[in-house]
Formats: C-alpha cells, structure tokens, sequence
C-alpha cells in the first residue's frame, strides 16, 4: 500500500513513539510504501535542519537519505487553485494525485479539513494505523 506522510507525521515517528512510529516501523518491514516529491523531501530537510540548530547534536538526514532512496519519487504538479486554508498543504495532495494514492496521513487540521476531495482521504496517524495496519 502506497501512502503519503505529512512532515510532521515522519518526524513524530522519528522522535516519538505512537501512532507515527508504528508506521514507520510498518515502511521499515515493507508493509506500507511512501511517495514523496522533491517539494516534501525539500521540506523534511527544512525541518531536519531547524531541530538540528535547536538540538545540537541531531542528525537525522540519514533517515531522511533513507526515506528518499527507499520511497517512490514522483513529480508533483502544483495546483491550478488552492485546495486547503494553507496553500502550503497543497503540496501532500499533488504528491497524492501524482502517486495516484489515495491516502495521506497527517493531523494538519487544514489536510483534514478537504478529506475526500480528488478522493484522497486523510486519515490521522492512529486511524491509519487502526484500519490498515
């Protein structure tokens, strides 16, 4: 099953356990498989880097190194219109659209907000994880 993680979903199961964590360890036993564009890896890297210069001593770009070698990569293309309240957001459900998936996790209220649109939904970590895994 291919999905696709908000940022702060991958890095809540790096740092964290829960929810984000059982589906990381669900990708890391082939179970599930993500797709990411350049514009969500670009993102991830942001956020690795911001916690890197708040936590000295944090170096997370391996995992983020695995994720994109070991994740489907795909060209997202940018929306006509906005979908979400934050137009920011828009980039997970072009990364859907292009991954041709139909399910994104993330608990970003505004992702959450247009569940269904385009027929992706957005499902919460723990719902995720409760009906697929």
């Amino acid at each position: 099953m291919r999905i696709v993680l908000d940022t702060n979903v991958l890095m809540s199961g790096i740092f964290f356990g829960g929810p984000p964590y059982a589906i990381l360890q669900a990708w890391r036993d082939g179970e599930v498989q993500f797709a990411v564009c350049l514009e969500i890896l670009a993102e991830c890297r942001g956020v690795a880097l911001r916690l890197s210069q708040k936590y000295k001593g944090l170096d997370i770009s391996s995992v983020l190194d695995l994720v994109a070698v070991q994740s489907r990569i795909v060209q997202a293309t940018p929306m006509p219109m906005p979908v979400c309240d934050d137009p920011k957001d828009d980039i997970f459900l072009a990364c859907a659209l292009a991954a041709r998936t139909r399910i994104l996790v993330s608990g970003d209220r505004h992702l959450l907000a247009v569940s269904g649109w385009a027929g992706i939904q957005v499902l919460r970590p723990k719902a995720f994880v409760d009906r697929f895994l």
